[in-house]
């Protein structure tokens, strides 16, 4: 079996904002951000995973991590997520 690598976005009902990361194992990770176990956004909870993309290679999913980050990218990001943010009223992704 492959390993597969993962890029997602979870936006926080708190506060509305997005954040982007990467993993290996997409369930462990969202369930450790919805339980508040992620120091990066342990504080900013509770989370929803709203997008995630697979790659089977880890340096190919880092890259579009870094890549969804930069600023042109996280605003076209909140225009492919627009019906979502629509209906949950949240802010674009920028």
């Amino acid at each position: 079996m492959t390993d597969m690598f993962y890029v997602y976005v979870v936006h926080s009902i708190a506060d509305n904002g997005f954040y982007i990361g990467f993993t290996a194992d997409l369930k462990r990770r969202v369930s450790e951000h919805k339980k508040g176990a992620s120091f990066a956004t342990s504080y900013r909870g509770p989370w929803r995973l709203i997008y995630y993309e697979a790659y089977t290679e880890r340096l190919d999913a880092e890259g579009r991590e870094r890549y969804l980050k930069s600023g042109a990218e996280r605003r076209l990001l909140g225009s492919q997520l627009r019906r979502y943010l629509e209906k949950f009223g949240a802010r674009s992704a920028t």
